[in-house]
């Protein structure tokens, strides 16, 4: 593994007890300029996760709470007028950080969902006519509890679509939530990342070496017969779109980088494949009473394609 990643990695398993394949992702899709759906039950980590993250790469960190009563211009900010120059000026919203928790995002309205998605997309604000920039690198870390729906908004799949990444915590064991107990019990874990252990401008170097990975043609065809094949199954209604291939070719490239390989594998894409595609696709009735989840489906699809002979570059 890349020494800044294993730096990086240690530091968040600091705070996270347990969760290296949660962590990893998180890392991966950070390395691909992604935003990651944490879709879970309270109390699990997920805000623990996100500042943990954020401090040990030194970048500023936002969170938003998401309401009903949340307005758009609290995600983007606004403009005011300066009673000593009569000028307007841009008051940043929550937006204006490399690290947003967008904490249960389906208890927000449809306008500030859709205020949020647009920033994740174009990385800038404009208001008035006016362009902000977001600091780079900047990422959301949007949560939603799966179980609870009374007084929540429903992320339609269009918007689904735009996560990098889809991803849960989970309970953690017997043995891990012992040592959850012991870390808790003098102080915030957070204060064990006692110093930035990267910075953002390291960051933005290892996103341009992750862009460098080598996939062959072999492994692009791989990705495109998984992603084609959600498209024609009578389980699903919705298959991945070109987006998803897209994801599922940069994740694939950056979890090769975090196992220290200058090339894509096969395994790679197996590897992502459920965490980047699941959250794209809608079951038919069919599928939901013989699969449950897309989850089932995408491991399905897996089994089903084969696998290219890919040793190295």
């Amino acid at each position: 593994m890349h020494t800044d990643i294993q730096s990086l990695t240690e530091s968040i398993g600091k705070v996270i007890v347990g969760k290296d394949r949660v962590i990893q992702c998180v890392i991966a899709g950070l390395l691909c300029n992604g935003h990651i759906l944490i879709e879970d039950v309270p109390g699990v980590g997920k805000t623990q996760l996100a500042a943990a993250l954020s401090r040990s790469i030194g970048g500023s960190f936002n969170r938003i709470q998401l309401t009903p009563d949340v307005m758009p211009s609290d995600i983007t900010g606004y403009s005011m007028v300066n009673q000593n120059t009569f000028e307007l000026e841009y008051r940043p919203g929550a937006a204006m950080c490399n690290f947003l928790l967008a904490d249960e995002i389906n208890r927000a309205s449809p306008k500030v969902q859709s205020a949020l998605l647009e920033v994740m997309e174009e990385h800038q604000i404009s208001i008035d006519g006016v362009t902000h920039k977001l600091p780079q690198p900047f990422m959301v870390l949007a949560t939603q509890n799966p179980v609870e729906t009374y007084g929540t908004y429903h992320l339609p799949e269009a918007q689904m679509d735009r996560f990098f990444m889809r991803v849960s915590m989970g309970y953690p064991s017997e043995n891990e939530e012992l040592q959850i107990l012991s870390r808790t019990e003098h102080h915030n874990p957070l204060e064990n990342i006692e110093a930035a252990v990267l910075h953002p401008e390291d960051i933005i170097r290892l996103q341009s070496q992750v862009e460098a990975v080598y996939v062959s043609e072999a492994v692009k065809r791989y990705i495109l017969q998984i992603v084609s094949a959600t498209r024609t199954l009578e389980v699903l209604t919705l298959g991945a779109s070109p987006r998803g291939s897209i994801a599922l070719y940069k994740a694939a490239k950056a979890i090769a980088f975090l196992s220290g390989r200058d090339y894509v594998l096969p395994d790679d894409v197996k590897s992502m494949a459920e965490s980047v595609l699941a959250h794209r696709l809608i079951l038919s009735p069919k599928g939901k009473s013989r699969h449950g989840d897309a989850r089932s489906v995408i491991l399905g699809i897996l089994d089903a394609v084969p696998v290219p002979m890919v040793t190295g570059r």
